[in-house]
């Protein structure tokens, strides 16, 4: 590892009209030189991220951005650097991109980005992307067709992003899974299962999701099989772990107090910032989350919320 401080770099996420993303390919000589990337650059001392990234991307590609949000903060050691991403989604530009520095440029659609192509800090911006800002976990089940009527309320609201977590001893549980995985993909939304490995394989799911037992026992050879991979954490190494595991993405509470866990003591958004600046994936909000609160979990470095009450339709609190 290098002895000298991690380089803070402001990444900018920019699409065209068509929701294509624009990426440049690094020169041969530079680290991680013929690799594609977002484009961006080192802040200067003085500059904030945003005021970085406007001038970075002004250099760049001839653009002027007028409005960004934030989308994830990365830290990532190569080993023979270590670097800072602050990535910012710009929502508002004007000009017309183009290779000012005569890189290459290309426009890609967001579920054609391939991760292989980019640096390895740059791959989790790429989940981030494809992730929405809510999670939906279930609730278990008692009424097999009550309980699929509520996943058809949140696919038809919108819902991309589901935990089946219906335990073992619920009745006619295997049907009831591979049913919503059918559900889901119909109305394209991702399903996984929470942990159990074979129930997801068996139904077809896109993934399973990780409890904290699991989460430290598991080996990244037994995940290798899954596109998707969601893990529970209450701290900051649960996070490191869940990123040396390859996890996707992780939920991280409780964030406020919640009726499910009513002994846990509260993280409070202070040290969920904190947890998440440190973490190498995308991160949701866990525990007394409700739709109000995507914008907090964001502004606070997180990829949004995720809960079953005040999600699942029929539930509250």
């Amino acid at each position: 590892m290098s002895g000298a401080g991690p380089v803070h770099v402001a990444v900018g996420v920019v699409q065209d009209g068509a929701g294509r993303v624009v990426i440049a390919r690094r020169d041969a000589h530079r680290h991680q030189g013929g690799r594609w990337e977002f484009p961006g650059g080192k802040i200067e001392p003085g500059e904030t991220p945003i005021t970085a990234l406007q001038r970075e991307l002004a250099e760049e590609l001839g653009v002027t951005a007028e409005a960004a949000s934030p989308l994830i903060r990365i830290p990532y050691d190569y080993g023979d650097r270590q670097v800072v991403l602050d990535v910012m989604r710009v929502t508002a530009y004007s000009g017309e991109p183009e290779g000012v520095e005569g890189q290459p440029l290309a426009r890609v659609a967001i579920d054609s980005l391939d991760p292989a192509a980019f640096p390895a800090g740059n791959r989790a911006i790429i989940t981030a992307l494809r992730l929405p800002s809510t999670y939906i976990i279930s609730p278990d089940c008692h009424d097999p067709d009550d309980w699929l009527a509520q996943l058809d309320r949140c696919l038809a609201g919108g819902t991309r992003l589901i935990q089946f977590r219906v335990r073992g001893e619920s009745p006619g549980r295997d049907r009831l899974a591979s049913e919503a995985v059918k559900r889901c993909h119909a109305g394209g939304a991702v399903m996984l299962v929470n942990g159990d490995a074979t129930l997801a394989e068996a139904s077809g799911a896109d993934g399973v999701h990780l409890n904290a037992r699991q989460l430290r026992d598991c080996n990244r050879q037994s995940l290798s099989g899954f596109a998707w991979i969601g893990a529970s954490c209450h701290n900051g190494p649960e996070l490191a772990r869940a990123a040396d595991l390859g996890a996707d993405f992780a939920v991280l509470g409780p964030v406020a107090p919640t009726a499910s866990h009513p002994g846990a003591a509260p993280l409070g958004w202070a040290a969920f910032a904190d947890a998440v600046a440190a973490a190498r994936l995308p991160v949701y909000a866990l525990g007394g989350m409700g739709r109000a609160d995507t914008e907090t979990a964001i502004t606070h470095g997180g990829q949004g919320v995720a809960g079953i009450r005040g999600f699942w339709p029929g539930l509250s609190g």
